[in-house]
C-alpha cells in the first residue's frame, strides 16, 4: 500500500546509485544501496507502537534485516518497546537475547511488557536478572516489578521492592510514590498505603484518588468521602475518577441517605454532572439505593448516554428485589428497546440484565428474542449471560432449552454447573441434579456451596433425609461447613424433614448467625410444633440487637399460626408495622388470618381482609376459606368459595369443595351448576403424589390408583384398610366428609379400594414393611392430608409403636404413641 507524501516532506530513502530498471522498489542495499534514514524509521516505529501496528512494525523491522541496516541501541529499545506494547513477548524476548548491549531503558521496557500481559512470574525473573547484572533501574522498571507484584498479591517481594525504591532514593516523585501505593492496595493492605502517602514528600492527584480508590474498597468506605473532603481543603482538583470512586464508596457507607446528596451536589458544582462516567456512577448509586426515580432524572438528563449508562439505568429497574410492581420491572425491557432504536450496540452485561428482568417477570417470549440478540452478538459461550438464560428458562419450566443453552456455554467454571444443577432442582429433577454433580466431581470441579446448598434444598423439598446426609458429610469433608449459604440450607432440610434436633446442632455450631439462619431456625420449630420454643428464639434474637426483617416476621407469626399462639401472633404483627416500621405483605396477611380463623374468631378474619390492601389476592381468601372447612361454617365458606371461584377460576379444589357444600346443604341445582362451571371452564384438580425414602430407590405412589400393592403387603394393606373403614363408621354420623370427599369418592371407597386413593397410606405400608424397626416413616406430599388419613395414621402409630412423620404443602405431621405433633391443630 502506498504511503502519501506531501511536497514538504522528507524522502523516506536515498538513493545515491539510482537504476533506471528498479522501477522505484527498494531492493537491498548490496544491489541498489537503497536505505531508510534512522529519523525516519524511528518516526514510523513510534507511530505503529502508538496505533498498535504490530504488522506494520514487523514489516519496518524486516526491512531493516534485508537491507543490512545496523541498529543502534535507541532503535533496538524502540522495537523491542514495539513489540511489548503490541503484545508480542515471544519476539520481544528473542530481542532482547540477541542485543549484545542493554541499558536501564532496555530492562524498563521488557519488565513493564510482561507486567502488562500480566506475565507477572517472568516480570520478577527479568526484574532479578537485572539486579544480578547490577543494573541500576529507574523509577519505571520499578513500577513494572511492583506492579507485577500487585498482580501476584505477593506482599512479601512487594515489600522488599519498596525497600529497594527507599534505598535507591526514588520515592521523591509522585510517580513511584502511586506505584507503591497501588501495590499496597491490589493486595489489601490499606493501612500500609495510607502510611505511604502521609509520609510522602509530594503527591499529585493520582495519589489521592488511589488513596480513595483504597479505601473504597476496604471495610471502611466511609473513608473515601473524608478522603474526598481532604482533596478538597488541599486545593486538588477533583476528576471523574475520583468522584466515581466515592460514588461507589456511597453504596456501602453506613450513612448512605445523608452523603450521597452532597456527593451529588459536589458533582454538579464542578460541573461534571454530564459526564458519562460519573452520571453513570450516580444512576448505579441511586438506583442500587432503591432511589429508582432520582436515578430516572439523573439518567434523562445526561445528552447522548452510552451503553455504560443505559447498563446502570437497566439493572436498577431489576435489583429492587422487594419490588412487586410488574411495570417496574417492564421498564428495563422498554430501556432496552430505546437503547437499539439509538443503535447502541448492546454489551454482555446489557443482555444479561434484560435476561434476568424477563426473569422477573416471567417474559419468556420477550427473552426468547433476546437469546436472539445473545446469539447475533456471540455471546451465547459467555458464562453470566448463559447464567441468566439457564434461569428463565428454568423459571418456565423448559428444562429442554436450559440443557442446549448449558451445552453451548463455557463449561470452565464451576458456576454454570451450579447453575444448571439449580434448575434441575426447580423443576424436580432431583436424579439428574446428582448426576450432574457427579460428573462435576469427576472433572474435578469442585462444587462450592451454591451447588451443596441447591442439593440440600432438593433433598429438603423431597423429604429425602438420608441423602441429606450424605450432602452434609460432604459439605463437612469440604470444608465449606462454615459457609452461611450451607449450614441455612442444611438447617432447612433438618427442620423440614423432621429432625429438628439435627437442626438445632448445626444452628448452635454456627459462630456468626444471619438474619436467614435465625427465620430458618424460627421456621423450623414451628413446622414442627415448637411454638414456645419459636417465641423464646425470636424474642433472644430482639435481646442480642439482631436486625429483624420480613422474613424473620413471617417466620414468627407461621409459628404462631401454626402453633394456636394467638395473643403472641398479634403482638408480633403490631411490633413489626409499629416498632419496625416493616410493610406487611400478602404472606404476613395471610398467616394473621389463618391465626385468627384457626381461633374461631372468623368475623375478625373476614374484616382483616376487608381492611387491608390485598383484597384481590387469591391467597388470602384462600386460608379464610380453609377456616372455615376448620369451624364447619357453611354459609361464610360458600360465600367465600365463590369469590375464590372469581379470583381463580382454574382452581378444581376450591369447585369441589363448594360442589360438596351446596351437597350438603340441598342445593342440588347450584352443586350441578358449580360442577358444569368446572367443566366448562377446564379446571382440572393437581394430581396428588406422595413419596417416600426407602433403603432402595425412592417410591412415589399417585393418589387414586387402583393398583393394588404386591402380595408381601397384603397383611398390612388390610390392617390400613380396616383402620380407614373404622374411621369411617366412627365420623359417618359427622359432617366432616363433606370438606374432603371429592365427586363419587363413596363408589370407591364401597369397592374397596379406600386404601388406594390415600397415597400416604400406600407410602405407610412400604415404610413399615421394608424399614427397620427402629428407623422413623418419612413420607412427603404435596397435598394436604386428609382427615380420614390424619385419623388411620394416628391409630397406627399407636398399635405399631413406629414414628411417622407427613409432610404436606402447610406442615409437618409427627405421629407418635396415637397422637400427632399438630395437636389436631391444623
Amino acid at each position: 500500500m502506498a504511503i502519501p507524501l506531501s511536497r514538504e516532506s522528507q524522502p523516506l530513502y536515498t538513493n545515491p546509485n539510482p537504476n533506471p530498471n528498479s522501477n522505484g522498489i527498494i531492493s537491498s542495499n548490496k544491489r541498489l544501496g537503497v536505505w531508510l534514514e534512522t529519523a525516519t524509521y524511528t518516526r514510523f516505529l513510534l507511530q505503529c507502537t502508538k496505533t498498535r501496528s504490530l504488522h506494520l512494525g514487523k514489516l519496518l523491522h524486516s526491512l531493516m534485516i534485508r537491507t543490512d541496516y545496523k541498529p543502534g541501541l535507541y532503535m533496538h529499545n524502540i522495537l523491542l518497546n514495539l513489540y511489548c506494547k503490541c503484545g508480542d513477548m515471544l519476539t520481544a524476548r528473542q530481542l532482547f537475547d540477541k542485543m549484545v548491549v542493554r541499558d536501564s531503558v532496555t530492562w524498563n521496557t521488557l519488565i513493564s511488557g510482561y507486567s502488562q500481559l500480566d506475565l507477572y512470574d517472568s516480570a520478577l525473573d527479568a526484574f532479578r536478572n537485572a539486579r544480578n547484572g547490577r543494573v541500576f533501574l529507574d523509577q519505571y522498571g520499578y513500577a513494572g516489578v511492583l506492579s507485577a507484584c500487585a498482580g501476584l498479591e505477593d506482599l512479601k517481594h512487594g515489600r522488599i521492592i519498596h525497600g529497594l525504591v527507599v534505598v535507591n532514593g526514588l520515592l521523591t516523585s509522585p510517580f513511584s510514590v502511586n506505584s507503591v501505593m497501588d501495590m499496597y492496595s491490589k493486595c489489601g493492605m490499606i493501612g500500609d498505603v495510607r502510611l505511604v502517602f502521609d509520609r510522602a514528600k509530594e503527591v499529585n492527584e493520582s495519589s489521592w484518588n488511589l488513596l480513595a480508590s483504597a479505601y473504597a474498597k476496604s471495610i471502611r468506605p466511609e473513608m473515601a468521602i473524608e478522603v474526598l473532603v481532604w482533596m478538597h481543603w488541599s486545593g486538588a482538583r477533583l476528576n471523574n475518577f475520583a468522584l466515581c470512586t466515592v460514588l461507589k464508596a456511597c453504596n456501602a457507607s453506613l450513612y448512605c441517605d445523608e452523603i450521597r446528596r452532597v456527593i451529588h451536589g459536589c458533582v454538579v458544582k464542578v460541573g461534571l454532572d454530564l459526564n458519562l462516567f460519573v452520571g453513570s456512577a450516580l444512576v448505579d448509586l441511586y438506583a442500587k439505593s432503591g432511589c429508582l426515580e432520582e436515578a430516572i432524572k439523573i439518567f434523562q438528563n445526561i445528552p447522548n448516554p452510552n451503553v455504560v449508562v443505559f447498563n446502570a439505568m437497566i439493572a436498577g429497574f431489576c435489583r429492587l428485589e422487594n419490588e412487586t410492581n410488574r411495570e417496574i420491572r417492564i421498564g428495563a425491557l422498554k430501556l432496552y428497546c430505546e437503547m437499539l432504536r439509538r443503535r447502541i450496540r448492546p454489551s454482555k452485561n446489557t443482555l444479561k440484565s434484560v435476561l434476568e428482568a424477563c426473569h422477573l417477570i416471567n417474559e419468556i417470549e420477550f427473552g426468547r428474542q433476546i437469546h436472539a440478540h445473545v446469539v447475533r452478538n456471540g455471546l451465547e459461550h459467555d458464562r453470566f449471560v448463559g447464567h441468566a438464560l439457564i434461569s428463565l428458562y428454568s423459571n418456565s419450566g423448559l428444562i429442554a432449552d436450559c440443557l442446549k443453552c448449558f451445552d453451548l456455554v463455557s463449561k470452565e467454571d464451576v458456576f454454570v454447573w451450579g447453575t444448571m444443577i439449580n434448575a434441575y432442582i426447580h423443576n424436580g429433577h432431583l436424579k439428574k441434579a446428582f448426576d450432574l454433580f457427579k460428573e462435576t466431581l469427576f472433572l474435578r470441579l469442585y462444587p462450592d456451596g451454591f451447588i451443596l446448598s441447591s442439593l440440600t434444598n432438593g433433598c429438603s423439598d423431597m423429604g429425602l433425609i438420608r441423602i441429606g446426609e450424605g450432602i452434609h458429610a460432604y459439605v463437612i469433608k469440604s470444608g465449606l461447613d462454615s459457609y452461611m449459604i450451607c449450614c441455612n440450607s442444611l438447617i432447612g432440610m433438618y427442620s423440614k424433614t423432621g429432625d429438628i434436633k439435627a437442626g438445632i446442632r448445626v444452628f448452635n455450631a454456627i459462630d456468626c448467625f444471619d438474619t436467614s439462619s435465625w427465620s430458618g431456625m424460627v421456621s423450623g420449630y414451628g413446622v414442627n410444633g415448637c411454638g414456645s420454643e419459636a417465641v423464646e428464639l425470636f424474642e433472644g434474637m430482639e435481646r442480642r440487637g439482631f436486625r429483624i426483617n420480613e422474613k424473620v416476621f413471617l417466620a414468627i407469626l407461621t409459628a404462631c399460626s401454626h402453633c394456636g399462639k394467638i395473643e403472641d401472633g398479634i403482638r408480633f404483627y403490631e411490633t413489626m408495622i409499629k416498632y419496625y416500621g416493616l410493610s406487611p405483605t400478602v404472606n404476613h396477611m395471610a398467616c394473621m388470618v389463618d391465626l385468627l380463623g384457626r381461633a374461631g374468631r372468623l368475623t375478625e378474619a373476614e374484616d382483616f381482609i376487608t381492611g387491608s390492601g390485598f383484597k384481590s389476592n387469591p391467597l388470602i381468601w384462600r386460608t379464610l376459606f380453609q377456616a372455615c372447612r376448620l369451624n364447619r361454617d357453611k354459609d361464610r365458606a360458600m360465600k367465600v368459595g365463590e369469590r375464590l371461584i372469581e379470583l381463580e377460576p382454574l382452581n378444581a379444589a376450591t369447585y369441589i369443595i363448594v360442589y360438596n357444600i351446596y351437597m350438603s346443604m340441598g342445593k342440588f341445582s347450584l352443586a350441578m351448576k358449580t360442577r358444569g362451571l368446572m367443566r366448562e371452564r377446564g379446571a382440572v384438580r393437581e394430581t396428588g403424589f406422595t413419596w417416600i425414602e426407602t433403603c432402595g430407590p425412592v417410591k412415589v405412589f399417585t393418589d387414586g390408583s387402583t393398583n393394588f400393592l404386591p402380595p408381601r403387603y397384603s397383611s398390612i394393606y388390610k390392617k390400613l384398610h380396616k383402620f380407614l373403614l373404622d374411621t369411617k363408621e366412627k365420623s359417618k354420623d359427622s359432617d366432616s366428609k363433606i370438606w374432603e370427599m371429592e365427586f363419587h369418592t363413596s363408589n370407591k371407597l364401597e369397592k374397596g379400594n379406600s386404601v388406594n386413593i390415600h397415597g400416604e397410606l400406600l407410602a405407610v405400608c412400604i415404610g413399615l414393611t421394608d424399614l427397620p424397626d427402629f428407623a422413623p416413616i418419612r413420607i412427603v406430599k404435596n397435598q394436604r392430608v386428609c382427615n380420614d388419613s390424619h385419623e388411620v395414621i394416628k391409630l397406627l402409630s399407636d398399635s405399631e409403636k413406629r414414628e411417622i412423620l407427613v409432610r404436606d404443602p402447610t406442615r409437618l405431621h409427627r405421629f407418635n404413641l396415637g397422637k400427632c405433633s399438630c395437636g389436631d391443630y391444623w
